[in-house]
């Protein structure tokens, strides 16, 4: 179940402001909201961005919060909200940790996200790292994989064309149950699986239309790819799962100011050169972030890529 254009790298990003861990967020994040956030949105509709991207944790244990910050927005109503502001962008969840709740909880969620945004939605789940989490909402930490496995085939029934789906898991069983509005998208949205450990790139392998890996280096990525192709062609997938890779840090041009070591700066032609190199290795979408100062800069990144270094992507 192929979403973006063959033959090419396609290119999104993760918003900023929706989740603000030390691991990513920029300083200005935290004196921005709403505002900030609805204008890099538009700014990625306007500029070809194929899709934006929200995380999702309930809720961070004290332990946690100085690392990975407790602003972490609602991913659905975040993007149920971008999607009124936004026209032809897709909205993936990158990634709702599934397991927390029950697949006709999510199905219903994204369902009426997929109809209210004329069928954009692209549902990528995880299995979650954050045994808190767990433990308040009363999930198994320790089974949640096995339990994410259930799930991922649970929502492939209920965001499926059956208005009255049959299911019948371990854990999770329903039949007679109606739920509409339906999706949009036919036969289902597309469901991406998050994460690089072997079990996930295996549940990507044999579940998933998509997989999102969680920051592989370059050198560690054309060794997943192979693996989770070997995988698929063990099981008898003929369709080729939409592969993703999280780039290095960017920023368009010489920057004046000190953006770190690991960001990949400079003139577009050599930012696109250097991302070819995923497509080399058959990644079909990057997720891009850009080092600024404040969301202008940002959006000024988003423009100066978009017009410069976005149509060499596949020379």
């Amino acid at each position: 179940m192929r979403v973006l254009p063959r033959g090419r790298l396609s290119y999104g990003m993760q918003l900023p402001v929706q989740s603000q861990s030390t691991l990513y967020a920029e300083p200005w994040e935290a004196a921005a909201g709403p505002a900030e956030l609805l204008a890099v949105a538009r700014a990625a509709d306007r500029l070809g961005f194929a899709y934006l991207a929200v995380c999702d944790h309930v809720a961070i244990p004290r332990r946690l919060a100085a690392a990975m910050g407790t602003v972490w927005y609602d991913p659905v109503a975040t993007l149920g909200w971008l999607a009124a502001a936004t026209e032809r962008v897709r909205l993936l969840s990158h990634v709702a940790v599934a397991a927390l709740r029950h697949p006709l909880l999510t199905a219903k969620q994204y369902a009426t996200l997929d109809q209210l945004s004329g069928g954009r939605l692209i549902l990528g789940v995880g299995a979650g790292h954050v045994r808190e989490e767990f433990d308040a909402l009363g999930v198994d930490f320790a089974r949640r994989g096995a339990l994410l496995d259930e799930t991922v085939d649970a929502l492939k029934a209920a965001l499926g064309p059956e208005e009255f789906p049959d299911f019948r898991g371990e854990r999770f069983a329903f039949s007679g149950l109606g739920q509409a509005p339906r999706p949009l998208q036919t036969p289902r949205p597309p469901l991406w699986i998050g994460g690089s450990s072997p079990a996930a790139v295996r549940r990507a392998a044999h579940r998933g239309d998509g997989w999102l890996p969680q920051g592989d280096p370059r050198d560690r990525l054309p060794g997943q790819i192979a693996r989770l192709r070997a995988l698929r062609d063990e099981a008898g997938i003929d369709e080729p799962a939409e592969i993703g890779a999280i780039t290095e840090p960017l920023y368009v041009g010489e920057p004046g100011w000190g953006v770190g070591r690991r960001t990949l700066a400079g003139a577009p032609e050599r930012l696109a050169e250097s991302l070819r190199a995923y497509a080399a290795m058959g990644v079909d979408q990057i997720q891009v972030r850009f080092r600024c100062r404040d969301h202008t800069e940002l959006t000024d990144q988003m423009a100066a890529f978009a017009a410069d270094v976005a149509p060499h992507l596949d020379d």
